[in-house]
Parts: C-alpha cells; sequence; structure tokens
C-alpha cells in the first residue's frame, strides 16, 4: 500500500522534474539552441492537450459509466475543430500573430475598435466562467489523494469511512498554493505574452505524454490483466448497459457543439493554440495529430467503465476507476503512475489557464487603472515591467484563490463532467462575438456589448447559480417557481420551455439570444472609425499583413518613446528595437526618427507586453501630449490622425451621395416632365404634320375637281399648296438638321471672320425673315473680334435666337441687347430681351426637342433651341439660360480659335 506521504514525495519529485525541463528550455531558448525541439509541430501539438484536464482522465470514465457513450461528444467537438483548421484556426492564428494579441480579450477589444471596456467585460467573464474549472482540478487531486489515505476499502475501490480520509479542504488549499507557486515561477518570467513560454510549453508536452502513457498502462492493465483481452473486454462491453447504443441527439449535439465552442474560447486554449504559435504550419500537423491524441486518450475508457462498474462493488466513485481498479488488486505502483497522470492533467491546465487570465486581468483592468490613477505620465522614470509582473503574480493567485473558494462553497461533491460542463457554458459565451467579428465586417461594439451581456446573464442563471444547489445562491422557490414566482423565468424552464435537458436548455437559451442580441445591436448601431478599419483588418486578414494603424508623431520625441519602451520591455529589448529601427531608417547612430512607421512599430511591440488597448494608450499619450483620462483609458482613446482624416472622407463622400442623390431625383423629375413632353409633343407633331397635309390635299382636289374656277382662284388655291409645302418642308428639314447634329454626322465648315460680320448677317436675316419689328441695341465696337469656326453655323444660331425674341417678347417697345464679352480666347455674347422671361418649372426643358413655353403665342415645332444647342456643342462652346437677366436671356460662348485648341473650363458659365 503506498502512503499518503509517499505519494506527496513522488508528486514533488514530479514537480522538481517539471521545473528542471522546463528552467532548461527556458535557458535553450535565450542562447538559441533547441528550436528543432521548442518550435516543433510536436511539442505544439502536444501543448494543446491542455484542453485534457482531471475531467478527460477522470472524469471521462465516470461519464461512460453513468451516461454511455455521451463521452465521446467532449473529444468529437475540438476533434472537428482541428479538422477543419483551414476555415477558422488559421484565420485566428493569422489575426493573432499579425496584431500581436495576448488573449481571447485582447483579440475581441482590438476588433471593437480598442475598447477597453469590452475587454473588461471579456476578462471578467472569463474569470468567472473558468473558477468552476479550477476548482474541478482541485477537487479531483483531492479525490484522487483521498483515495489513497483511505484506511479502509481500498481493496475494493470504494471509501466506506463515516469521515473523510484526509481533510480535504486543508489539502485543496495546499494543492492550490503548490500550482499557484508554480505558475509564478514560470508564467510570470518572461513580459513578452507574445513570445513563446518555453518553460512552460515545454512542461506541458511532458505532461501530456505522462497523462496519456498513464491512461494507456490503466488500459492495458484493465483490458489484458482483469478482462483477459480483446476479446473478453468487447463481450464484458457488449453485456453491459454501457453498450447499448443509446442516443440523445439534442443533448449530443448541444454537448459536441459546447465542447467545440470551449476548445476555441478557453483562455488556456487561446493562450496555446494561438498566442503560443510559432508558425502557421504547425496548424497542419495538428489537424490530424491532436485528433489522434484525443482517440488514443479515449481508447480505453470504455473498458475501464465497465470492468470498474463489473468488479468494484455498488456505490464506487467511477470517476476513481483509474485509480481503483489498480490498487483493489494491489498494483501500487500503476496506481501512483494513473495519479500522476491525473496530477499532470488537472496542474497543466491550472497553470496555463490562470496564465492566460492573469494576462488579461492584468492588461485590462490593473494597468488601465493603474496608468489613470498615477500622479506620473508614462514619460518619466519608472519601471513598468514591475507593476505588470507583480500584477500578473498577484492576479494569479486570485484567480486560483476564486477557484478554491468556489469548490469549497459547491462542497466539492458534484461529478467532475458537470462542473467541466458549467465552465464550458460560460466561455462559449464568447464564440458568436469571436466568430462575428472575424467573418463580419458590420459587427459592432455595441452588439458585441449587447450580445455577451445577454449570453453571460442567462449562463448565470440557468447554469452557474443552479450549481450550487437549493438555498444557496438561487432560493429553492426561485428554482422550483421562477424568479419573482413568475414561471416562466424558472433557470432550467426559461420562458415556459419545460422538458429540455439542464444543458441542452442552458447551451440553446443563452447561446441563441447571445446570437440575437449580438446581430440586432450591431444592425441598430453604427461602427466608429476604429472599428471599421480593424474589422476590414480581421474580415480580411490575408489581404492585410500588418495593421493599418497609424500616428501623427510630430509631437513626441523620440527620447520620451525610448524611456516608456525601456520600462515595458527592458533596457536591453527596448534599446535593439530601436536600434532595428534605426537601421532602417538608414540612421547609423543616434534614435530613430517618430515617424508614424516607427510608432506603429513600437506600438505593436508593446502590446505583445501589455495588451493591445493599453499599448494603445500610452503610446497615445506621447504622441498626443496629453493626459489621458479615466474615461479614455477604460473605454480606449478616440482614434489619432488618420482615423480622423479617415472620418473626415467618409463625411466627404456621404456629401457626394447626397449630391449625386439630389441630382438623381432632379434627372428623375426631367425624365417625367421629358416623358409628359413627349407624350404632348407626339400629338404636336402629328398636328403639324397633318395641317399642312390636310390643306395640301383639300386644295389639290378643289383645282382637280372644280371645273367653274376663275383664274384668280386657281392662283390663291395652288399659293395656299405651296405655303402649306413651304411649311412642312421646314418641319422636316429641322428634324433632319437635329438628328444629323444629334448622331455627330455633321461636318463642319472651319472659315476665318468676324463677329461682327457673322452679328450683322443674323440680324438682317433674322429681321427679314419676321414681319414683327424688334429694336436692337448692339456695341458694334466690342464686336470686332476675330474668330475661326464654322461662320455659318454660328449663324444659324445667332438668328433663332433674333427670331425668338421676335416672336415672344412681350412688351410694348421690344427691345433685344446684344453684348459681347472676351476673356482670353474665349467669346460670350448675351442676347436679352426687355419681356417677360421663362418660367423657372420651364427653364430646364427649353433646350429640349420639341419644347414650346406654355402662355407664349408664336408659332414652330419647338426644335430651335434644340437645334443651336448641338451646334454650339459641335463648335466647343456652350449656350445656356440667364436666370439673372431682367427679360428672356441666352448666353452663346464659344472659342475664337479652331476646334482642339479650346480649354476646358467656361469662365462664362451662366448663373443657374
Amino acid at each position: 500500500m503506498v502512503s499518503l506521504n509517499q505519494l506527496i514525495a513522488v508528486c514533488l519529485l514530479y514537480v522538481v522534474g517539471l521545473f528542471m525541463v522546463a528552467f532548461a528550455a527556458e535557458r535553450a531558448a535565450i542562447r538559441g539552441r533547441g528550436d528543432w525541439l521548442l518550435r516543433s509541430p510536436l511539442v505544439y501539438t502536444l501543448s494543446l492537450s491542455i484542453y485534457c484536464t482531471g475531467w478527460t482522465f477522470y472524469g471521462a470514465v465516470g461519464y461512460a459509466a453513468r451516461s454511455g457513450l455521451e463521452y465521446v461528444t467532449i473529444y468529437l467537438g475540438p476533434s472537428l475543430v482541428m479538422i477543419g483548421w483551414w476555415w477558422l484556426l488559421r484565420r485566428l492564428v493569422r489575426i493573432g500573430r499579425s496584431h500581436r494579441v495576448t488573449s481571447v480579450a485582447d483579440l475581441i477589444s482590438s476588433r471593437y475598435g480598442k475598447s477597453n471596456l469590452l475587454a473588461i467585460l471579456v476578462t471578467v467573464m472569463a474569470v468567472i466562467g473558468v473558477t468552476p474549472y479550477i476548482a474541478l482540478q482541485l477537487q479531483s487531486v483531492t479525490l484522487s489523494l483521498s483515495i489513497f489515505a483511505a484506511p479502509t476499502g481500498v481493496a475494493n475501490g470504494v471509501l466506506d469511512g463515516q469521515a473523510d480520509p484526509i481533510n480535504t479542504a486543508q489539502a485543496a488549499f495546499w494543492i492550490a498554493i503548490g500550482l499557484a507557486l508554480f505558475t509564478v515561477l514560470f508564467g510570470t518570467r518572461n513580459l513578452n505574452v507574445n513570445e513563446r513560454h518555453h518553460g512552460v510549453v515545454i512542461a506541458i508536452a511532458v505532461e501530456a505524454v505522462v497523462k496519456l502513457l498513464a491512461l494507456i498502462a490503466v488500459g492495458v492493465f484493465v483490458v489484458w490483466g482483469l478482462a483477459g483481452g480483446v476479446t473478453e473486454a468487447m463481450t464484458r462491453i457488449d453485456q453491459s448497459a454501457i453498450g447499448t447504443w443509446q442516443v440523445d441527439g439534442g443533448r449530443w449535439a448541444a454537448l459536441t457543439f459546447l465542447a467545440a465552442a470551449a476548445f476555441v474560447c478557453l483562455p488556456r486554449m487561446f493562450q496555446v493554440m494561438v498566442v503560443e504559435n510559432d508558425e502557421e504550419r504547425h496548424l497542419q500537423t495538428a489537424s490530424w495529430a491532436f485528433p489522434l491524441y484525443l482517440m488514443m486518450m479515449s481508447l480505453f475508457v470504455v473498458p475501464i467503465a465497465v470492468v470498474g462498474l463489473d468488479l468494484l462493488p455498488a456505490g464506487s466513485n467511477p470517476d476513481l476507476f483509474v485509480l481503483s481498479l489498480p490498487l483493489s488488486q494491489g498494483h501500487n505502483n500503476l496506481a501512483m503512475f494513473a495519479f500522476l497522470g491525473g496530477f499532470s492533467s488537472a496542474t497543466s491546465m491550472v497553470i496555463v489557464a490562470t496564465l492566460a487570465l492573469s494576462t488579461m486581468v492584468s492588461n485590462h483592468i490593473v494597468m488601465p487603472i493603474w496608468l489613470a490613477l498615477g500622479q506620473t505620465s508614462v514619460q518619466q522614470s519608472g519601471d513598468v515591467r514591475h507593476v505588470v509582473i507583480l500584477s500578473r503574480r498577484i492576479s494569479i493567485l486570485f484567480i486560483i484563490s476564486l477557484g478554491y473558494f468556489y469548490y469549497r462553497a459547491s462542497g466539492g461533491s458534484g461529478t467532475l463532467a458537470a462542473i467541466g460542463t458549467i465552465s464550458f457554458g460560460g466561455v462559449a459565451q464568447f464564440l458568436p462575438v469571436l466568430l462575428g467579428g472575424i467573418f463580419w465586417r458590420g459587427a459592432t461594439r455595441m452588439g458585441a456589448l449587447w450580445g455577451l451581456g445577454t449570453g453571460f446573464g442567462l449562463w448565470v442563471f440557468t447554469m452557474l447559480l443552479p450549481s450550487f444547489g437549493p438555498g444557496a445562491a438561487l432560493s429553492a422557490a426561485t428554482l422550483e417557481q421562477g424568479l419573482f414566482g413568475l414561471g416562466w423565468l424558472r433557470p432550467q424552464a426559461l420562458f415556459g420551455v419545460g422538458g429540455l435537458d439542464p444543458t441542452v436548455h442552458a447551451v440553446v437559451w443563452s447561446l441563441s439570444l447571445n446570437t440575437l442580441a449580438f446581430i440586432i445591436g450591431s444592425l441598430f448601431s453604427f461602427p466608429s472609425p476604429v472599428e471599421r478599419l480593424q474589422g476590414a483588418q480581421f474580415v480580411n486578414i490575408f489581404d492585410h499583413s500588418s495593421p493599418a494603424r497609424g500616428w501623427t508623431a510630430s509631437v513626441a520625441a523620440s527620447e520620451d518613446l525610448m524611456i516608456m519602451a525601456q520600462r515595458i520591455l527592458g533596457a536591453a529589448e527596448a534599446q535593439a528595437f530601436f536600434r532595428a529601427q534605426a537601421q532602417l531608417q538608414e540612421k547609423s547612430e543616434g534614435l530613430p526618427e517618430p515617424t508614424p512607421a516607427f510608432v506603429q512599430a513600437l506600438e505593436r511591440e508593446l502590446a505583445a507586453s501589455v495588451g493591445a488597448a493599453t499599448a494603445h494608450a500610452m503610446v497615445s499619450q506621447l504622441v498626443g501630449g496629453a493626459s489621458v483620462s479615466v474615461q479614455d483609458l477604460l473605454a480606449v482613446a478616440d482614434e489619432s490622425a488618420q482615423m480622423l482624416e479617415y472620418s473626415s472622407q467618409l463625411e466627404v463622400k456621404s456629401r457626394e451621395l447626397s449630391d449625386t442623390a439630389a441630382k438623381l431625383r432632379r434627372a428623375n423629375d426631367k425624365l417625367t416632365q421629358l416623358s409628359h413632353q413627349k407624350d404632348s409633343f407626339l400629338s404636336q407633331v402629328s398636328h403639324e404634320l397633318r395641317t399642312p397635309m390636310t390643306s395640301i390635299r383639300s386644295f389639290s382636289e378643289i383645282l382637280r375637281d372644280a371645273e367653274a374656277l376663275s383664274p384668280q382662284e386657281k392662283t390663291r388655291y395652288a399659293s395656299i399648296i405651296h405655303s402649306e409645302t413651304i411649311r412642312l418642308t421646314r418641319l422636316l428639314d429641322d428634324l433632319l438638321d437635329l438628328s444629323v447634329l444629334e448622331n455627330g454626322e455633321v461636318t463642319l465648315n472651319q472659315q476665318r471672320g468676324s463677329l461682327r460680320d457673322v452679328l450683322d448677317i443674323a440680324v438682317t436675316t433674322g429681321r427679314a425673315a419676321n414681319t414683327r419689328d424688334i429694336a436692337i441695341d448692339r456695341d458694334r465696337d466690342s464686336e470686332d473680334i476675330p474668330l475661326e469656326t464654322d461662320l455659318d453655323r454660328l449663324s444659324q444660331v445667332f438668328i433663332n435666337l433674333i427670331t425668338n425674341a421676335q416672336k415672344y417678347c412681350v412688351s410694348d417697345a421690344p427691345c433685344l441687347s446684344v453684348r459681347v464679352h472676351t476673356s482670353g480666347n474665349m467669346v460670350a455674347v448675351d442676347f436679352i430681351d426687355n419681356g417677360a422671361g421663362i418660367d423657372a418649372d420651364a427653364r430646364d426643358l427649353i433646350f429640349e426637342k420639341f419644347t414650346r413655353v406654355a402662355g407664349q403665342g408664336g408659332e414652330g415645332a419647338g426644335l430651335g433651341l434644340a437645334i443651336c444647342r448641338e451646334i454650339i456643342t459641335r463648335l466647343r462652346g456652350d449656350i445656356a439660360y440667364l436666370s439673372d437677366s431682367p427679360g428672356t436671356g441666352f448666353r452663346v460662348t464659344l472659342p475664337t480659335t479652331q476646334p482642339g485648341k479650346f480649354p476646358e473650363l467656361n469662365p462664362f458659365a451662366a448663373s443657374a
């Protein structure tokens, strides 16, 4: 029989051995030796075995004995995640390496605009969620110690004494102290948590081998030593209740999903899987090696459970079958080896979990508060390293203390699997926010806060508080009748949905409402510029190899940044970093210039030690040249110059979009008017064509059929036919001319001449073509401007404008003023009459085809101004209505030189 003192001595020797292995690994890493092992995919894969804790070592057998093959779900979930590493884990590792995140809280905080409030919430949730798991490890070690210390019942593996063989509370206390000391010694030796903790990782890899060999040794003993071989063992399994295939589909799915979510979100798994990862390609090896490891860990679970139920008396604790079976047969050495395997499972989990949680507490709670309350700024002397390391060590002691107090509060009587499930449910609440952050650019900080708050609250109410039992955290009345007596608020029948397994009930409600709140909060809130940039970088991480975060460091001096870096990184590391940056700037001596690129690199380096949010706040204190308030530190300061510029660009784009929308509305209104105009004009055109055709037809029939017409009547009817034919021809000529101009088929006849001569011809022709006289006021001296253009086409435009004034100027003494202006090689000719002008509603349409302004007399098809616009466009000029003129005014602008030599800008643009 192994005495308790012997067992403790073996444990101490084992811990000393792990200490020596870890110390040797640290020394080798410092000297740059042993990379073939320290950075190998094998060690990385074995470090993932931190997932296999006292729950999987002891509790899996107890789980199988109680629930059959359902224990497989705790292995199936992580295996599926590893097999699908290319989709999720590769992205997480790339994000972790690019943004130098230090924890799952740091990643979530960095994604959602570096919100330290969000990091604090995730940290608090993680500490509370992992506390039951730490208590589980203390319980597993304490139970395994108690079975060795039992004075009776050892032979049959049942503790039948009335009192505990050892003081379990005292034993758990000293175990917690020992685990805290080991974690403090090796978990906080190196401040830069983005570098691998080689000593801790190697120690975990050794423990992974120990617990695997121990479980396999017990399995081999059970199958070949107790069952009589594989065939006999399989027969026993078939005859037992465990061998009956009973699957509750809903519970299996919920537990598999829960295990997969916990594998991704557990702080300790994030630490070894993302933070400690050296190379992405290690994931490829781990994608098949780790599921193989899990398969080997679970290989003998069912045989051990079946043989334990057969050989050990009723009342034996199935969680301890791994120890009690060897002890019952007198194999003390094997039992001691199995104890070391379980001890390894528990201790490795506690060490890495507290290491990861202490980093989160230090970076996101202690350091921001210390910076906010400190009397000195970061430029002044002092050692921030000391504060960071001390805060992490205190955090380790605090976190393990929480696990111990949970163990005491819960009585240490729950099954290991049940306690583990509670912890899994807590950390699984990170999953919606985590996945949404790396796959959905629309996810926002507000949505993350809503989702996490909702999911965490439901988990506490439906899983954590009921775990203490009736009358402890929740009264028996609350558990049976609901909170405040409301039946729909029963912890295990929420919203009146009863009949579900408690675990399935809690997982479904907490995660579904978590996800719903996260989506609704994101849809109804707008991300800040920092969130939008971080979201683009996280979602498109394979397109962005490094953060696009910039600083304007004109205020910060390199000396101040150097002092701050020495306080956090240490003198040697800070000086090496600054020398390397100076060399990148091609400076042979002195400190590097505080360029935006340099400050970005410095912030990333600091983030590896104190987290992204804290590093961002500290650098902003120097770069911005202003003190950081408590609110700024806890909620993270507003983004720097690049973010402000990005925000202003967004505003400019928003204004441009608004202007475009307004233009589109105006265009739509114009199209609507044109549509109505088209309908009315089709009727008008058909009328214009029908009227002369009807006249021609009627009078030609009279000439043909009437026999008693006098010569005078024949002449009058023939003259009417002639005038109607001219009218019809003019309409068709205008249509053809406009079509030719619009299709670009016109050939310009370039000529040299004077603007005054063109106006003379236009005035003479216009007056001759219209019986209504109009006074024309000209300044002939200003018109002596040489032109090189198609003078005939230009004259056609002038004639049209003059005749329009004659026809439509409503005045007792109509007058048309012609004024000429020049600017460079551009000339503008204004035609302004003293009439009533054109209504504002019709001004946008007057240059369209077939437009005739309502309320004005005169004849015509409404093609004149449309033809003018096309001609002036071909002449590289412009024609516009003068809205600020006293009457009806038009401005014709054109270059004085030949086409191809004209400026793009029009200095005579008419005011609208």
